[in-house]
């Protein structure tokens, strides 16, 4: 799995090449609010993402970023990498060197919801989480303040072949300025597991994990349609992400009613 490590974090690359998304200007430009890093006791983490919801307080990423795997009936105890996954918050946006900057925030993650597949057995197919958000001091969510316009919808029932934009933040090691990264490209089934989601793109380093797989994005105003979250993959170059589906949908429910 490309998943949680401290001080790494979530990324993507494209069809034939990174594309590293730069601010522009005098002001920061975010091509992808909506994207930023899950922290893990104020480390960068994961990558993580806003997704549309009635109050504005959901965001997405990887089941393993969140709880360990179970197996056998049994929850495991630690991360996949053998670390205590802490105490969560999400920094939409993140950019710059180190600690960077939060230009939207940090905000406090108060519940995460995991299917048991995942807790009770690994099963990848299940590498989902939805997190519910606090809101702010001034009381807003964090959708209002990423753009209430930019957060996809979610969609339970796609189909396995979609162009999709993928988003998210290399782990440090290979970014060490946390620059988000974006890649667009098709996915298909995994030849090796033909109930997950794959694409191949270089550059998907460890540290990748949660990364939003964005279908029929378009211009503004076309936020697109959330069908997965990047779970795994053997290399840089090749990732998986289980698909949503009827399940995922009520574990979302549930993160949405707060």
């Amino acid at each position: 799995m490309k998943g949680a490590s401290a001080a790494a974090a979530a990324g993507i690359a494209a069809v034939c090449a990174v594309v590293f998304l730069e601010a522009s200007g005098e002001s920061a430009v975010h091509p992808f609010p909506t994207v930023g890093v899950l922290m893990a006791n104020g480390e960068h983490w994961c990558t993580a993402s806003v997704v549309d919801s009635p109050k504005g307080n959901v965001v997405a990423t990887a089941a393993h970023c969140v709880a360990p795997a179970g197996e056998d009936g049994r929850p495991g105890e630690v991360a996949h990498d053998g670390l205590a996954i802490g105490e969560l918050s999400f920094a939409p946006a993140f950019s710059g060197e180190g600690s960077g900057t939060q230009p939207l925030g940090v905000w406090k993650v108060r519940s995460i919801h995991v299917d048991d597949r995942w807790t009770k057995y690994g099963d990848e197919t299940a590498d989902y989480a939805f997190l519910t958000i606090d809101p702010d001091e001034d009381g807003r969510s964090v959708q209002q303040r990423v753009g209430r316009g930019e957060a996809p919808k979610p969609d339970w029932t796609s189909g396995y072949e979609r162009d999709v934009t993928v988003v998210g933040y290399p782990e440090s090691e290979h970014n060490p300025q946390n620059k988000p990264v974006s890649c667009t490209t098709q996915t298909r089934h995994d030849e090796s597991d033909p109930d997950m989601l794959y694409i191949s793109c270089a550059g998907f380093w460890t540290g990748t994990s949660g990364s939003p797989w964005i279908a029929d994005r378009g211009a503004t105003g076309r936020p697109g349609r959330l069908i997965g979250v990047l779970s795994g993959g053997d290399t840089d170059v090749d990732s998986t992400a289980a698909l949503y589906d009827e399940k995922a949908k009520a574990l979302y429910d549930r993160a949405a009613r707060g």
